[in-house]
């Protein structure tokens, strides 16, 4: 089974003059560093002595950029200090939990998790973090219960939506996964072909087990969304990963509109014994 812990929230751009804090956005007025403005009169001798000012990065900022560069120890160290000195900030609690469950360290990153949403209980971004802890140790149905909890504080996200479709497949109640994924495409149609981002502070788990099942469920989600493009590259991966039950899409009604496509047919043609050996 393949684990691909993706830190989805965090776009951290990488500018060389300012890096946003949690909750702020990077416009033109705060990419670029400052530059003192010069009168239209003065002389080029005048404009060479401009003065620009280039602000210094705060202990937050330097933290993320050192989750960005995946240094996680020196990450967590800043957190930690910046933790102790606002002990009830949810924001710092909840980074120095993606910080050290980057390390694998995940009763610890459960702590300051928790510790995040009892500060602030309706951080959605940690308490899906509490989700993620539980997925990965297999406990599907704690994992669920958080991830419903998320959803409740915000139904606008599509990653939460994906990880709860995530922990349904892993419970193998695939209905309920497959109803999960398809809310999660119909907030964010390209969802899986990118990795997610908010600010660094929410993980999206993309490890699971029966891939070949795992692959046509999703590609039943783009059928069902009128998406064929999206099902044809599922349906392909459900093939390539030998996915035995590929032959459900001919009486599956959400494939019905596209069962006499080409490239179905294609796909539902049995494989070509390798007959370049003897």
């Amino acid at each position: 089974m393949s684990r691909h812990l993706v830190a989805v929230s965090v776009s951290v751009l990488l500018l060389s003059s300012a890096i946003p804090s949690a909750g702020q956005t990077l416009d033109d007025n705060h990419a670029l560093p400052i530059v003192a403005r010069v009168a239209h009169s003065q002389t080029p001798a005048d404009v060479s002595h401009a003065i620009v000012v280039r602000p210094e990065l705060t202990d937050e900022q330097l933290a993320d950029l050192s989750m960005a560069r995946k240094d996680y120890r020196e990450a967590a160290e800043i957190y930690k200090r910046l933790t102790d000195q606002s002990p009830r900030n949810p924001v710092y609690l909840n980074k120095l939990g993606i910080a050290m469950h980057q390390q694998t360290a995940l009763a610890v990153a459960l702590k300051y998790y928790e510790r995040a949403v009892k500060a602030d209980p309706q951080y959605a971004d940690a308490e899906n973090n509490i989700g993620t802890i539980w997925y990965q140790r297999k406990k599907y149905g704690k994992a669920i219960r958080a991830y419903h909890k998320a959803i409740a504080m915000r139904n606008d996200m599509a990653v939460l939506y994906s990880n709860l479709g995530y922990a349904y497949f892993g419970e193998k109640k695939y209905e309920e996964s497959i109803s999960s994924f398809r809310q999660a495409l119909a907030l964010d149609p390209q969802l899986f072909d990118h990795s997610g981002s908010r600010n660094g502070s929410i993980l999206q788990d993309r490890s699971v087990g029966d891939r070949g099942r795992f692959y046509f469920l999703l590609a039943k989600s783009f059928a069902e969304a009128g998406n064929f493009e999206r099902c044809l590259i599922y349906l392909r991966k459900a093939k390539d990963e030998g996915y035995a039950a590929l032959n459900e899409l001919k009486t599956d009604p959400a494939f019905a509109a596209f069962l006499k496509e080409p490239a179905i047919l294609e796909i539902l043609a049995p494989k070509l014994a390798d007959d370049s050996h003897p």
